[in-house]
């Protein structure tokens, strides 16, 4: 048989978030060129991380299931079940759950190789508005303020 993989999404193990569930699938199919994940999100929950911008990576979100905002520079983008939102490179933009049911969403975003995120929110530690640097504790991501070097979060996998 040729190279062809799959996966049980719901069977893959949860990645450090903010999201009650995070499935990486093109890390689990072995996807080079495009990232795939899949997150189930309580009202309130963000994802991925924070406010955030990609300097040379799209993302697409699609809603299966639930409702998403996405804060952006100039306001908040409703993005509804059956909706999907594109968000070119270099926009600041912050995703969250909102209404009264879990979220069930896609994230795709590409080039893979070039996902690297910068944070931009206030470190409560020092007030400057920085990047945040992360380190592994375990199955956790630690971030930490890129300025003053404070641990201002940590992201640990959602339940199995």
């Amino acid at each position: 048989m040729t190279d062809v993989k799959k996966v049980a999404v719901e069977e893959l193990p949860d990645a450090p978030n903010h999201t009650s569930h995070k499935k990486e699938v093109d890390e689990a199919l072995g996807a080079t060129e495009f990232g795939f994940n899949y997150y189930v999100a309580e009202p309130g929950q963000r994802l991925p991380w924070a406010t955030h911008r990609h300097p040379n990576h799209e993302e697409l979100f699609y809603v299966l299931e639930g409702e998403l905002e996405i804060e952006l520079a100039d306001g908040v983008l409703p993005v509804a079940a059956g909706e999907a939102v594109f968000v070119p490179p270099e926009t600041t933009n912050l995703a969250r759950a909102v209404g009264g049911t879990p979220a069930r969403v896609i994230a795709v975003g590409a080039p893979k190789d070039d996902d690297g995120a910068v944070i931009e929110e206030e470190c409560p530690a020092c007030g400057a508005e920085s990047d945040r640097t992360y380190a592994v504790d375990g199955d956790d991501y630690v971030l930490s303020c890129a300025a003053c070097g404070a641990a201002v979060d940590r992201l640990t996998p959602g339940p199995e």
